[in-house]
This record gives structure tokens, sequence and C-alpha cells, in this order.
């Protein structure tokens, strides 16, 4: 009898009761004198006890503003200390954290501050090429003449403090330093009480998700579901206090603000921020002079990271641990990341936003080949079961889409139960939409979205396994590979592909490489070479904008599978 897709995750080790603030003052009092934060490009450096103190601070300033447990912030920013103290604070007084993306432009900021009925905002005034300020004020003209704490805005009906980064002032708006000043005995007395009342299932953080059709969906996460799965990811990583975590991925985003803060607050070690936003240089420089001994991003971060000129003058002996996620990890990328990098027990992990994120991640004395070949093996407590089209298990080995359940399993989208349901069965399952393998042994290979998959005159072709072959070619620097439209058989393989600097190819070189290799259907049909790839702020492929392109290059319309 073959055996089935469904894996568990058991474990020894409980799930953590608790509260993120209450975890939280655990630990500072546990680490008080322990490096907790440094955040480079502020010059800023706190222990676990300044770091206690000075988010007490900002807990009990929020809560001078009348906002009350169960509100919604929303914080609109790049990565620095107010974000990270904000993610702190917003916990400790049971208000609800809106993580808003900083590459949102006005009509998406309206969208989500109103969908989710923000009470307040704490933004940055701008990063790179977006003036946060100019944009909020063209929303929220009223701001220029309103009231700080009592602004009343047409488009923005809920909103009724902003609060701005920085020293300079702005009308309308509080300071965010101001909310930092030493709170009074009987504030601290009161945030000490509030603490006995919230519940480790109350909702405390909100990410938006953005599909390719339709509005972004507000995945909300509970204490339990965050907290928890920062302290098993930390655990595969096997964090110690005498740990430092290079954190170069947006806290926007659970890949920073759980797989990053969340992990090393659960085990008190050092979260170290290289600047506001990914620079592959700043990282080196960051690992290097901190003594990092770990490091977080996705594959193309570590790509960049591994070709830069300088990378040789750096010292990144310390390394050894780590998360690739985001993303399919090329082979070829790991390899260089074991060898050159010395993260020898670097692991990959894979999962969600809706789910907290991580489902799956390999250990640290995971065979190589597992670590460069899968996403590992369930994380505790979870459960996991691959489905065919009918929704049935299938046998190991077997292609299917992963589904998934347990404590990380978000609450739902906030205001959309439609949606919910949609994603979250009768039996609370989540649908991933992605296609999953799991092999004897109980690891997981991600084949690709069910969407992704593309079908070409009957045959199912899983793009990453061209990607992976193709990875192979000397010259090749990076690749993804698509489905576009095609009269005769469907669907035609495209690749897009990015050259190793100072390196020249064809369409004929390409595909010589393949010819006897792999099956003639999946050799791409399409190859284009380009300079880079359309991808979100947090280094995810945006597969759907290079099948628009191609299909508006080629001049073809989509053909309905059959």
């Amino acid at each position: 009898m073959n055996m089935q897709s469904y894996v568990h995750g058991a474990s020894n080790q409980p799930l953590i009761g608790q509260t993120i603030g209450a975890y939280f003052d655990e630990v500072c009092a546990r680490f008080a004198e322990r490096e907790a934060l440094v955040v480079r490009h502020q010059n800023v450096r706190m222990t676990y006890a300044t770091l206690k103190e000075t988010v007490d601070n900002l807990a009990c300033g929020l809560r001078r503003l009348g906002l009350k447990p169960g509100e919604r912030i929303g914080i609109w920013s790049q990565n620095n200390t107010e974000w990270v103290l904000t993610q702190f604070a917003t916990a400790k007084a049971g208000l609800v954290m809106v993580n808003i993306n900083p590459a949102y432009r006005r009509s998406e900021l309206e969208y989500v501050l109103n969908k989710v009925g923000c009470r307040a905002l704490i933004l940055a005034p701008s990063f790179k090429s977006s003036n946060y300020l100019e944009m909020l004020q063209d929303l929220a003209p009223e701001l220029a003449s309103g009231t700080p704490g009592d602004i009343q805005c047409a488009r923005l009906p809920e909103l009724k403090h902003v609060i701005r980064m920085g020293e300079e002032r702005t009308p309308g708006m509080l300071n965010f330093d101001t909310l930092r000043l030493p709170a009074a005995r009987h504030e601290l007395n009161a945030l000490a009480e509030l603490a006995e009342t919230l519940q480790f299932d109350d909702p405390i953080n909100i990410q938006f998700t953005s599909g390719t059709t339709g509005a972004p969906k507000g995945a909300t996460l509970s204490h339990h579901n965050i907290l928890n799965n920062g302290f098993f990811i930390g655990e595969a990583m096997r964090l110690t206090p005498e740990d430092r975590l290079c954190i170069p991925v947006p806290l926007y985003h659970c890949f920073g603000m759980v797989l990053g803060n969340l992990a090393c607050l659960t085990h008190g070690s050092a979260m170290i921020f290289p600047g506001e936003g990914f620079d592959p240089l700043s990282t080196l420089e960051t690992v290097a002079e901190e003594q990092c001994t770990a490091l977080h991003g996705v594959p193309t971060m570590f790509i960049a990271v591994l070709d830069h000129p300088d990378f040789a003058k750096y010292d990144l002996s310390r390394l050894r641990t780590g998360i690739m996620a985001g993303s399919p990890c090329p082979i070829e990328v790991m390899k260089r990341v074991l060898d050159q990098m010395h993260m020898n027990e670097v692991t990959i992990a894979y999962g969600m936003t809706e789910t907290s994120p991580v489902s799956f991640q390999s250990s640290v004395d995971d065979p190589v080949e597992r670590r460069v070949s899968t996403v590992g093996r369930v994380q505790p407590h979870v459960e996991v079961k691959i489905v065919d089209t009918d929704g049935r298990i299938v046998p190991r080995g077997t292609a299917g889409e992963l589904l998934t359940r347990g404590y990380s399993v978000m609450l739902g989208y906030w205001g959309d139960e439609v949606r919910t349901r949609e994603a979250i069965d009768a039996a609370g399952w989540m649908h991933t939409g992605d296609l999953a393998v799991i092999d004897e042994a109980g690891y997981c290979n991600i084949v690709g979205r069910l969407k992704d998959m593309v079908i070409r005159g009957g045959e199912n072709i899983y793009p990453r396994e061209i990607e992976e072959f193709l990875y192979r070619h000397p010259k090749v620097q990076d690749v993804q590979v698509i489905g576009v439209p095609d009269p005769k058989y469907g669907e035609e393989l495209c690749a897009w592909i990015i050259l190793k600097p100072g390196q020249n190819a064809t369409d004929q070189d390409i595909r010589d490489f393949c010819q006897g290799q792999i099956a003639h259907y999946k050799v791409p049909r399409h190859i284009r070479f380009v300079e880079n790839f359309p991808m979100t702020i947090t280094g995810k492929i945006q597969k759907f904008m290079m099948r628009n392109a191609m299909k508006q290059e080629l001049g073809i319309q989509e053909q309905a599978h059959a």
C-alpha cells in the first residue's frame, strides 16, 4: 500500500500559550544586558533592557492617544528602529498593527486604510522614489488645517491620528519621538494591568497579500500564530543568545518581522539591520563588522551579495546559519552560499503570509543534497497534505496542491468572509495554491504554482524543473520560465534569462544546451535575454507580468486549457 502524502509535525516542545507582550517581557528580563537591536544606518544600539524600556514608553504613548485594544494602526515605512519598536509596542498595547507595503501608492494606501478602518497611521517621510507625506496629504488635504489627534478626512473617515517619523514637524501630524517620552508610573501600571486581559488568540497583525487579480486581502494573524512560528523557525536554525542575525529583508513582510524579529526575540538573539532596504555592499559590511552568525535573504539577494565585486574583501567566517526563502532556491546558488559564505547550516523555508508564514523548513543537519533540492520537513505542530484536483490525498512522490492546517493558519481575511472561506475549507485546511511533492522521508519539494503549471499539448510541465536545468549553463546567472499561449499546443515554454556579467549567448546556444538532455517538449520555444525580472519589493518574481509582456510582444491571446 502506497504511503499517502500527509505529514504532521509531532513534537515534544509545546506551543507557547502567551501573548507577544508577556513573552517579550520575560525575554527582556532574562537577557537584559545582551544586545537586542542594532540599526546601523541610524546608529542605534539597544540591549534587551533598553529595548523593553523604550517599547513600554511607546506603548504608553500610543494608549495616551486614546487608542484601544483591537483598534488598527498602520505603519508605512522602510526598515528602521521605529518599525521594530512599533511591532512590539502595538502588541503590548493590544493594537492590531497593519503592515503597509512601502511600494504602495495613493489608491492602495486609501484602500488598505479604509478596508481595516485604521484609527492611526505611523509613516516615514519618504523612501526611495516614494514621498509618503506628499501622498498622504493628497489623500487627506484636511491635515493642513487639522488638529493632531482629531483629524477629519473625507476620504479616510476612520483615521484620527497621523504620526510621522523624523524631527521635522508637519501640520496635522504628531511626531513619533514624542510618543517615546518616559511614561509615568501610573501609565506603566495600567499597561501591566492591560497585559492580564489580552488573549493570545487576539488578532495582532494584518498583512496585505497581493494577488494577480482583485484587491489585496488582509491576512489577519494572532499573537499565537506569529509568536509560535517565530519560535519554531529559530529552533530549526538552532538560534541561541550568542547569535547575531543580519536582517536585510523587509520588515513589512513576514520574512522580516517573523523569521527575523520574532525568531530572534524567542531565542534572545540580536536583530541586526544593515540599512533601510537591501543593498549587497551594506549587507557585506554589516555581516563582517557586526560579526553576524546568521543572514536572511531571498535567492536574488544572495546572488547579488555573491556577485558583488568586493565580495572577497569581507570576512564572513562567523556566518553559520540563516534562511533562504521567498522563491525557489537555485541549486547552484545554494552551493555557492555553502562554499563561499560559510553558511553550512543555512536552512530553506517555505510558507505563505496566511500561515504565519512557515510550514516547512530544513534543519541545520539535513544533508546538503536535501537542503538544495527540498524545503525540508513539516514544522512542529503543523499538518500538511497534498491533494489532486478532486481534493483527494495523493501517494507520496506525486504532485498536487499543498494544503496546511494547525496553529499557524490565519484567523481569516479581514472583513472578507467569502475569500476566507475560499481559502480555508470546512475542515480547517488552508489551500495554498502551490504544487508540491512529498517524498517517502517526508521532505517536500515545491514544484510550482497551480496557476504556473504549463500544459503543453496535454503534457504537464513544471517551470521549476526547466529553471533548475538551465541554471547549469555556465553563462546563465538567473532564469525564469513561464508558459505563454500557443494556438497549436495550448501553451509553449518561454525562458527569460539574465546572463553573467560579460557573457553573450544566443537562443540557439540555449537550445543546443537542452538538446538530448531534457525532453523535447520541455525545451523553451521562446527565449529572451533580459537585464532583470519584474519583482515585488520582497524579491518575489512576478511571473504574471512576464506572461503579459510576452503576450503583448507576440500578439497572442490566452488559450483555454482543455
